[in-house]
């Protein structure tokens, strides 16, 4: 009852992790590196989640991943399969909700980076591909590193959207957070306490941790 809403909670928010650190970073470098039609409608959409209520996320996912929606019914023609109340929508879920922190973070470090070290080393004839991974990530490092963090904690304490979408089936779709609601509802304290402490020993270590290594490495 305990363990496994804790292992599914850590596969959720690795595997949403994984794909948060990837789309985010590349989002992050492609919107302050050029300027095109309809930049600012799309950046808007990509942080929007960070200020919607879970729910309202959690809905729109709804309609697009439905049996019905767009993609949901897509995925439903070609494999014969729904998305909903599947661990790959609460993944899908924890992402988007997440993706706005990590977004933020790698804008954040590319806009304050030192652009002088690119520029010479695009003069010393290094190609975009090799500046990038060579001068503007390992300069952004700190940067990635405290969105990758904060995306982690934000896809693990996800609750709104991830219900809406994955529903709560126990040893399959339910997480940390929607098993310490249901514990409460149901009245099992014991449970729902066991679970908000190993959140919040979790979530503390976690930021405190961030915290003490930013110190380090920005000094």
């Amino acid at each position: 009852m305990i363990i496994s809403p804790i292992i599914i909670s850590l596969k959720v928010s690795l595997i949403s992790t994984i794909f948060t650190c990837i789309i985010g970073i590349a989002l992050a470098r492609l919107f302050t590196k050029y300027d095109f039609k309809g930049k600012n409608v799309l950046e808007v959409l990509i942080i929007l989640p960070m200020v919607l209520p879970p729910s309202v996320t959690g809905y729109g996912l709804l309609v697009i991943l439905g049996k019905y929606g767009f993609i949901g019914k897509l995925i439903f023609n070609v494999f014969n399969t729904s998305l909903i109340f599947t661990l790959t929508a609460a993944c899908i879920a924890s992402f988007i909700v997440s993706l706005p922190l990590m977004y933020q973070s790698c804008k954040a470090a590319f806009v304050n980076m030192d652009k002088v070290y690119e520029n010479a080393a695009r003069t010393l004839g290094a190609s975009e591909l090799k500046v990038f991974f060579k001068i503007t990530l390992p300069m952004a490092f700190p940067g990635i590193i405290s969105g990758l963090v904060l995306s982690f904690a934000r896809a693990l304490g996800e609750f709104g959207a991830t219900l809406m979408v994955a529903g709560n089936i126990p040893g399959k779709t339910q997480t940390i957070p929607l098993a310490i609601y249901f514990a409460v509802e149901s009245g099992d304290s014991r449970t729902a306490n066991i679970l908000v402490a190993i959140v919040l020993i979790f979530s503390f270590t976690t930021i405190y941790s961030l915290n003490i290594w930013t110190k380090r490495n920005c000094k």
